[in-house]
């Protein structure tokens, strides 16, 4: 967590009017009514965008109100921001507030499904938001395997499932030959089969597959080179195909 922007963001709270309580959130203008964090959220991160400041603060405004409300909604705020007639909003510190958060020790759930059903689900910005985020810096994850970095390569793989497969394989190429990636690299073919906007080239995640290390009786690891063996490209597209596996790997 920024503190500097968790603060930032507990101060512009304030100055709208709202602040927080040992049960939650109330607001000056209902203070007998408490307000959970997503309400909060929903009510206020908006207005981030409205203030008179430059577009790279509004931005770091967002991501230390995200940090402080831990709310997915404030990700939506974000986005919708980028898409609007005075975005794009500036791409440095957009991507640089994801690659911080995706780093941190503790966990980051609204970050991480922001970019699974947000960025990488729209064909339109997956491919750089998986650069953004991974296939820029995966060589220096591989070489210096700090562990900032290894905490965001695993979680950028475990929802990378719905990146177009040119987009992500020569990354994923990359990420087999550091073994500490393999369980994520796993996770990450698992859902480009079975997300319902997945991507892979059988033969090719096959090839990955077959090449990670990975605890004895790991769960689908039979079934997922069962139905790539057979040709299988997303489960959607397959129908049946991963029950008849289930069956064959029983």
């Amino acid at each position: 967590m920024e503190m500097q922007a968790v603060e930032a963001a507990r101060r512009w709270l304030a100055d709208q009017g709202v602040r927080q309580v040992c049960d939650g959130w109330v607001s000056d203008g209902q203070p007998e009514i408490s307000l959970t964090a997503n309400q909060v959220a929903h009510s206020w991160a908006g207005d981030v965008f409205a203030e008179d400041l430059d577009a790279a603060d509004q931005v770091r405004l967002a991501f230390g109100l995200l940090d402080l409300l831990d709310e997915y909604w404030v990700t939506c705020e974000i986005r919708m921001a980028n898409e609007s007639a005075e975005g794009p909003l500036p791409a440095d510190v957009l991507w640089e507030g994801y690659r911080r958060r995706l780093e941190v020790g503790r966990e980051v759930e609204a970050v991480t499904y922001s970019l699974w059903v947000d960025w990488f689900e729209d064909h339109t910005t997956s491919a750089t938001a998986f650069a953004e985020v991974l296939g820029n810096d995966i060589d220096r994850v591989v070489a210096g395997q700090s562990e900032a970095l290894l905490r965001r390569a695993r979680r950028v793989l475990e929802c990378s499932g719905p990146v177009d497969w040119a987009v992500k394989e020569s990354t994923y190429r990359t990420a087999v030959r550091l073994p500490a990636l393999h369980p994520a690299l796993f996770r990450g073919l698992l859902t480009s089969f079975h997300d319902a906007y997945g991507a892979l080239e059988p033969a090719a995640a096959l090839a990955l597959l077959d090449r990670l290390d990975l605890p004895v009786g790991t769960r689908h690891l039979a079934e997922l080179r069962h139905v790539l063996a057979a040709g299988h490209e997303n489960h959607y597209r397959s129908a049946g195909a991963w029950d008849d596996a289930v069956r064959s790997c029983a």
